[in-house]
């Protein structure tokens, strides 16, 4: 005879599952009020991407693609005003230092949100596959089940369970299979 014994779920898998989704539904409200945050700081500032640019030309400046596309502009802006020197490659008493300067400054700007949208991008992502884990550990923490082939008894699947660190919840004795019956491994 085989018994076999349904367990009851890991409380320790649980209580991990249910940390795991917590922290990922924090991570992705985190992400998404940065990515508000910043998009909503981009708007206030009234900017606009260039009539002039390769992308998103006279969109507002609220996402990381049209602030990537200003800051593309701008750079070919100061090259045009600066004759095609960098700030690094005008005089020191040049006058046009100073677009060069004002330029880079806003490129830098520019980027620095970029890179926050992404960071938030990133957040939000984290967030989700922290839910996904902590589901996955959650289904797999579920009930389990024990079998003792030939002549076990309820007693050896609790001495089974036990040391599985699980409680008993149900007990089944299925008969063995007959000889020579499908599924079964002949005798040699």
């Amino acid at each position: 005879m085989t018994t076999v014994a349904t367990t009851a779920p890991s409380k320790a898998s649980r209580v991990i599952a249910i940390i795991s989704a917590v922290a990922g539904l924090i991570l992705l409200i985190a992400g998404g009020v940065t990515w508000g945050a910043v998009s909503s700081h981009l708007a206030d500032e009234n900017i606009t991407v260039s009539g002039d640019a390769a992308n998103f030309a006279g969109d507002p400046v609220t996402t990381p693609w049209a602030a990537f596309a200003q800051a593309d502009i701008i750079a070919q802006h100061a090259l045009d005003a600066t004759g095609g020197k960098t700030y690094a490659e005008l005089d020191q008493d040049d006058p046009l230092r100073d677009v060069a300067m004002n330029a880079s400054f806003l490129r830098a700007s520019l980027f620095t949100s970029v890179v926050a949208f992404g960071v938030a991008a990133l957040v939000m992502g984290l967030g989700i596959m922290f839910i996904l884990i902590g589901w996955a550990i959650w289904a797999l923490g579920g009930k389990r089940r024990v079998t003792l082939a030939d002549g076990g008894s309820r007693a050896e699947a609790r001495v089974a369970e036990t040391r599985a660190g699980q409680t008993q919840a149900t007990s089944t004795t299925i008969p063995p299979a007959e000889p020579g019956t499908p599924g079964t491994t002949p005798a040699v």
